[in-house]
Protein backbone atom coordinates (compact mmCIF):
# COMPACT_ATOMS: atom_id res chain seq x y z
CA UNK A 1 0.00 0.00 0.00
CA UNK A 2 1.19 3.50 -0.83
CA UNK A 3 1.84 6.12 1.84
CA UNK A 4 0.05 9.45 1.49
CA UNK A 5 0.74 12.92 2.76
CA UNK A 6 -2.01 14.91 4.47
CA UNK A 7 -1.32 17.97 2.28
CA UNK A 8 -2.91 18.49 -1.12
CA UNK A 9 -5.11 20.63 -3.37
CA UNK A 10 -7.31 20.00 -6.41
CA UNK A 11 -10.19 21.63 -8.31
CA UNK A 12 -12.76 20.64 -10.91
CA UNK A 13 -15.27 22.69 -12.94
CA UNK A 14 -18.74 21.97 -14.32
CA UNK A 15 -21.06 23.82 -16.71
CA UNK A 16 -24.78 23.54 -17.45
CA UNK A 17 -26.49 26.20 -19.52
CA UNK A 18 -25.59 29.57 -18.08
CA UNK A 19 -24.44 28.15 -14.75
CA UNK A 20 -20.84 27.43 -13.87
CA UNK A 21 -19.62 25.56 -10.78
CA UNK A 22 -16.16 25.11 -9.31
CA UNK A 23 -15.18 22.49 -6.73
CA UNK A 24 -12.05 23.23 -4.69
CA UNK A 25 -10.67 20.70 -2.22
CA UNK A 26 -7.64 21.21 -0.01
CA UNK A 27 -6.21 19.30 2.93
CA UNK A 28 -3.63 19.99 5.63
CA UNK A 29 -2.29 18.13 8.65
CA UNK A 30 -4.69 16.98 11.33
CA UNK A 31 -4.85 14.53 14.21
CA UNK A 32 -7.92 12.85 12.72
CA UNK A 33 -10.23 13.34 9.75
CA UNK A 34 -11.98 16.72 9.95
CA UNK A 35 -14.18 17.58 6.95
CA UNK A 36 -15.42 21.13 6.38
CA UNK A 37 -17.94 21.67 3.60
CA UNK A 38 -18.94 25.08 2.17
CA UNK A 39 -21.87 24.97 -0.26
CA UNK A 40 -24.04 27.66 -1.90
CA UNK A 41 -27.54 28.23 -0.59
CA UNK A 42 -29.90 25.47 -1.69
CA UNK A 43 -27.19 22.83 -2.09
CA UNK A 44 -27.30 21.46 1.46
CA UNK A 45 -28.34 18.02 0.20
CA UNK A 46 -24.80 17.59 -1.19
CA UNK A 47 -23.23 17.81 2.27
CA UNK A 48 -23.53 14.08 3.16
CA UNK A 49 -22.43 13.17 -0.36
CA UNK A 50 -19.27 15.25 0.06
CA UNK A 51 -18.46 13.78 3.47
CA UNK A 52 -18.89 10.20 2.29
CA UNK A 53 -16.75 10.79 -0.81
CA UNK A 54 -13.94 12.38 1.24
CA UNK A 55 -14.00 9.57 3.82
CA UNK A 56 -13.52 7.01 1.03
CA UNK A 57 -10.23 8.61 0.03
CA UNK A 58 -8.78 10.14 3.19
CA UNK A 59 -8.09 8.69 6.63
CA UNK A 60 -6.54 11.73 8.31
CA UNK A 61 -6.21 15.46 7.74
CA UNK A 62 -8.26 18.66 7.83
CA UNK A 63 -10.11 18.57 4.49
CA UNK A 64 -11.93 21.65 3.20
CA UNK A 65 -14.40 21.27 0.30
CA UNK A 66 -15.86 24.39 -1.34
CA UNK A 67 -18.44 24.67 -4.14
CA UNK A 68 -19.00 28.04 -5.84
CA UNK A 69 -21.69 28.85 -8.41
CA UNK A 70 -21.67 31.66 -10.96
CA UNK A 71 -23.45 32.84 -14.11
CA UNK A 72 -21.63 32.92 -17.43
CA UNK A 73 -23.95 35.53 -19.04
CA UNK A 74 -25.43 38.86 -18.03
CA UNK A 75 -28.80 38.68 -16.27
CA UNK A 76 -31.94 39.16 -18.39
CA UNK A 77 -34.52 41.75 -17.32
CA UNK A 78 -38.30 41.64 -17.68
CA UNK A 79 -41.27 43.89 -16.84
CA UNK A 80 -43.59 42.83 -14.08
CA UNK A 81 -46.76 43.79 -15.97
CA UNK A 82 -49.00 43.12 -13.00
CA UNK A 83 -47.00 45.52 -10.82
CA UNK A 84 -47.00 48.15 -13.60
CA UNK A 85 -50.78 47.82 -14.03
CA UNK A 86 -51.31 48.28 -10.30
CA UNK A 87 -49.22 51.48 -10.34
CA UNK A 88 -51.26 52.91 -13.23
CA UNK A 89 -54.54 52.02 -11.49
CA UNK A 90 -53.39 53.75 -8.30
CA UNK A 91 -52.44 56.89 -10.24
CA UNK A 92 -55.86 56.98 -11.91
CA UNK A 93 -57.66 56.52 -8.59
CA UNK A 94 -55.68 59.32 -6.97
CA UNK A 95 -56.43 61.67 -9.86
CA UNK A 96 -60.14 60.89 -9.67
CA UNK A 97 -60.41 61.24 -5.88
CA UNK A 98 -58.31 64.38 -5.48
CA UNK A 99 -59.29 66.11 -8.69
CA UNK A 100 -55.70 67.25 -9.05
CA UNK A 101 -54.58 67.37 -12.60
CA UNK A 102 -51.29 65.66 -13.18
CA UNK A 103 -49.05 65.26 -16.16
CA UNK A 104 -48.83 61.77 -17.61
CA UNK A 105 -46.25 59.65 -15.80
CA UNK A 106 -42.85 59.49 -17.43
CA UNK A 107 -41.67 56.10 -18.65
CA UNK A 108 -38.32 56.24 -16.87
CA UNK A 109 -40.11 57.09 -13.64
CA UNK A 110 -42.40 54.06 -13.95
CA UNK A 111 -39.53 51.72 -14.74
CA UNK A 112 -37.62 53.03 -11.75
CA UNK A 113 -40.31 51.98 -9.29
CA UNK A 114 -39.41 48.95 -7.13
CA UNK A 115 -40.80 45.69 -8.47
CA UNK A 116 -41.57 46.93 -11.99
CA UNK A 117 -38.26 45.69 -13.45
CA UNK A 118 -37.26 42.14 -12.47
CA UNK A 119 -34.44 39.77 -13.31
CA UNK A 120 -35.57 36.89 -15.50
CA UNK A 121 -32.66 34.56 -14.73
CA UNK A 122 -33.02 30.83 -15.00
CA UNK A 123 -33.64 29.43 -11.55
CA UNK A 124 -31.04 27.01 -10.21
CA UNK A 125 -32.25 23.50 -9.50
CA UNK A 126 -29.65 21.79 -7.24
CA UNK A 127 -31.38 18.40 -7.55
CA UNK A 128 -31.16 18.57 -11.35
CA UNK A 129 -27.45 19.45 -11.23
CA UNK A 130 -26.57 16.88 -8.51
CA UNK A 131 -25.36 14.06 -10.86
CA UNK A 132 -23.03 16.40 -12.74
CA UNK A 133 -21.76 17.99 -9.53
CA UNK A 134 -21.20 14.56 -7.97
CA UNK A 135 -19.13 13.50 -10.97
CA UNK A 136 -16.97 16.61 -10.80
CA UNK A 137 -16.61 16.24 -7.03
CA UNK A 138 -15.16 12.75 -7.50
CA UNK A 139 -12.82 14.14 -10.14
CA UNK A 140 -11.54 16.79 -7.71
CA UNK A 141 -11.16 14.30 -4.86
CA UNK A 142 -9.28 11.88 -7.11
CA UNK A 143 -6.93 14.73 -7.95
CA UNK A 144 -6.48 15.47 -4.26
CA UNK A 145 -5.71 11.82 -3.53
CA UNK A 146 -3.17 11.68 -6.37
CA UNK A 147 -1.41 14.78 -5.03
CA UNK A 148 -1.37 13.39 -1.49
CA UNK A 149 0.14 10.12 -2.74
CA UNK A 150 2.77 11.97 -4.77
CA UNK A 151 3.71 14.11 -1.79
CA UNK A 152 3.69 10.99 0.40
CA UNK A 153 6.26 9.29 -1.85
CA UNK A 154 8.55 12.29 -1.45
CA UNK A 155 8.09 12.28 2.33
CA UNK A 156 8.92 8.57 2.55
CA UNK A 157 12.14 9.09 0.60
CA UNK A 158 13.21 11.87 2.99
CA UNK A 159 12.11 9.89 6.05
CA UNK A 160 14.02 6.83 4.87
CA UNK A 161 17.24 8.84 4.67
CA UNK A 162 16.75 9.94 8.30
CA UNK A 163 16.05 6.34 9.36
CA UNK A 164 19.27 5.21 7.66
CA UNK A 165 21.17 7.93 9.54
CA UNK A 166 19.63 6.83 12.86
CA UNK A 167 20.68 3.25 12.13
CA UNK A 168 24.24 4.36 11.28
CA UNK A 169 24.56 6.44 14.43
CA UNK A 170 23.21 3.58 16.56
CA UNK A 171 25.85 1.21 15.20
CA UNK A 172 28.56 3.83 15.75
CA UNK A 173 27.36 4.32 19.33
CA UNK A 174 27.48 0.58 19.91
CA UNK A 175 31.12 0.52 18.83
CA UNK A 176 31.99 3.37 21.20
CA UNK A 177 30.00 1.82 24.05
CA UNK A 178 32.12 -1.33 23.90
CA UNK A 179 35.16 0.70 25.02
CA UNK A 180 33.36 2.34 27.95
CA UNK A 181 34.62 -0.06 30.68
CA UNK A 182 38.25 0.72 29.82
CA UNK A 183 37.46 4.46 29.64
CA UNK A 184 35.75 4.37 33.04
CA UNK A 185 38.62 2.43 34.62
CA UNK A 186 41.18 4.88 33.29
CA UNK A 187 39.14 7.85 34.48
CA UNK A 188 38.75 6.29 37.94
CA UNK A 189 42.47 5.58 38.15
CA UNK A 190 43.29 9.17 37.18
CA UNK A 191 40.83 10.64 39.69
CA UNK A 192 42.15 8.47 42.49
CA UNK A 193 45.71 9.42 41.64
CA UNK A 194 44.83 13.12 41.91
CA UNK A 195 42.91 12.54 45.10
CA UNK A 196 45.42 10.45 46.96
CA UNK A 197 48.40 12.31 45.59
CA UNK A 198 51.38 10.51 47.16
CA UNK A 199 49.36 7.79 48.89
CA UNK A 200 49.34 4.34 47.32
CA UNK A 201 46.42 3.46 45.06
CA UNK A 202 43.90 0.79 46.08
CA UNK A 203 44.55 -2.75 44.99
CA UNK A 204 43.80 -3.66 41.39
CA UNK A 205 40.92 -5.84 42.64
CA UNK A 206 39.29 -2.90 44.44
CA UNK A 207 39.85 -0.65 41.45
CA UNK A 208 38.25 -3.26 39.19
CA UNK A 209 35.21 -3.51 41.48
CA UNK A 210 34.64 0.27 41.42
CA UNK A 211 35.12 0.39 37.67
CA UNK A 212 32.65 -2.47 37.21
CA UNK A 213 30.07 -0.67 39.36
CA UNK A 214 30.40 2.55 37.38
CA UNK A 215 30.33 0.62 34.10
CA UNK A 216 27.11 -1.11 35.11
CA UNK A 217 25.46 2.25 35.83
CA UNK A 218 26.69 3.59 32.49
CA UNK A 219 25.80 0.47 30.48
CA UNK A 220 23.88 1.63 27.39
CA UNK A 221 23.62 -1.72 25.60
CA UNK A 222 19.95 -2.04 26.52
CA UNK A 223 19.17 1.41 25.08
CA UNK A 224 21.10 0.56 21.92
CA UNK A 225 19.25 -2.74 21.56
CA UNK A 226 15.92 -0.93 21.85
CA UNK A 227 17.04 1.69 19.34
CA UNK A 228 17.91 -1.09 16.90
CA UNK A 229 14.54 -2.77 17.50
CA UNK A 230 12.66 0.50 16.94
CA UNK A 231 14.56 1.15 13.71
CA UNK A 232 13.55 -2.30 12.52
CA UNK A 233 9.92 -1.57 13.44
CA UNK A 234 10.07 1.69 11.48
CA UNK A 235 11.44 -0.07 8.40
CA UNK A 236 8.67 -2.68 8.60
CA UNK A 237 6.05 0.05 9.02
CA UNK A 238 7.29 1.91 5.94
CA UNK A 239 7.12 -1.27 3.86
CA UNK A 240 3.60 -2.04 5.11
CA UNK A 241 2.27 1.28 3.71
CA UNK A 242 -1.21 2.69 4.23
CA UNK A 243 -2.23 5.11 6.98
CA UNK A 244 0.85 4.68 9.18
CA UNK A 245 1.21 8.24 10.48
CA UNK A 246 0.03 7.62 14.07
CA UNK A 247 2.18 4.52 14.57
CA UNK A 248 5.14 6.23 12.95
CA UNK A 249 4.83 9.18 15.31
CA UNK A 250 4.68 6.84 18.32
CA UNK A 251 7.88 5.06 17.22
CA UNK A 252 9.60 8.46 16.86
CA UNK A 253 8.70 9.20 20.47
CA UNK A 254 10.18 5.87 21.57
CA UNK A 255 13.35 6.51 19.56
CA UNK A 256 13.73 9.91 21.20
CA UNK A 257 13.21 8.40 24.66
CA UNK A 258 16.07 5.93 24.14
CA UNK A 259 18.34 8.65 22.71
CA UNK A 260 17.71 10.80 25.80
CA UNK A 261 18.63 7.93 28.11
CA UNK A 262 21.73 7.21 26.05
CA UNK A 263 22.92 10.80 26.46
CA UNK A 264 22.25 10.81 30.22
CA UNK A 265 24.20 7.56 30.76
CA UNK A 266 27.08 8.26 28.40
CA UNK A 267 30.48 8.19 30.11
CA UNK A 268 32.34 9.17 26.97
CA UNK A 269 32.45 12.45 25.04
CA UNK A 270 32.20 10.65 21.72
CA UNK A 271 29.17 8.65 22.90
CA UNK A 272 27.51 11.88 24.08
CA UNK A 273 28.13 13.45 20.67
CA UNK A 274 26.59 10.46 18.93
CA UNK A 275 23.61 10.63 21.28
CA UNK A 276 23.05 14.29 20.40
CA UNK A 277 23.34 13.51 16.68
CA UNK A 278 20.79 10.76 17.20
CA UNK A 279 18.37 13.21 18.80
CA UNK A 280 18.78 15.62 15.88
CA UNK A 281 18.17 12.87 13.30
CA UNK A 282 15.12 11.62 15.19
CA UNK A 283 13.66 15.13 15.40
CA UNK A 284 14.20 15.60 11.66
CA UNK A 285 12.44 12.29 11.06
CA UNK A 286 9.51 13.30 13.26
CA UNK A 287 9.09 16.58 11.37
CA UNK A 288 8.48 14.57 8.20
CA UNK A 289 6.23 12.06 9.95
CA UNK A 290 3.90 14.88 11.08
CA UNK A 291 2.84 15.21 7.41
CA UNK A 292 2.17 11.50 6.80
CA UNK A 293 -1.44 10.29 6.82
Amino acid sequence: MSIASMTGFARAEADSGERHWVWEVRSVNGRGLDIRCRLPSGYDALDPVVRAAVAQRCRRGNVSVTLTESRQQRPRLSINREALHQVLVILAELKEKTGIAASPPRLDGLLGLPGVIERADEESDPAEAAPLLGERLNEALDGLKAMRLSEGARLVAVAQSHVNEIERLTQAARGVAETQPETIAERLRSQLQNLLDQLPLPSPERLAQEAALLAAKADVREELDRLTAHVGAVQALIHSGGAIGRKFDFLCQELNREANTLCSKAADVELTRLGVDLKVAIEQLREQVQNIE
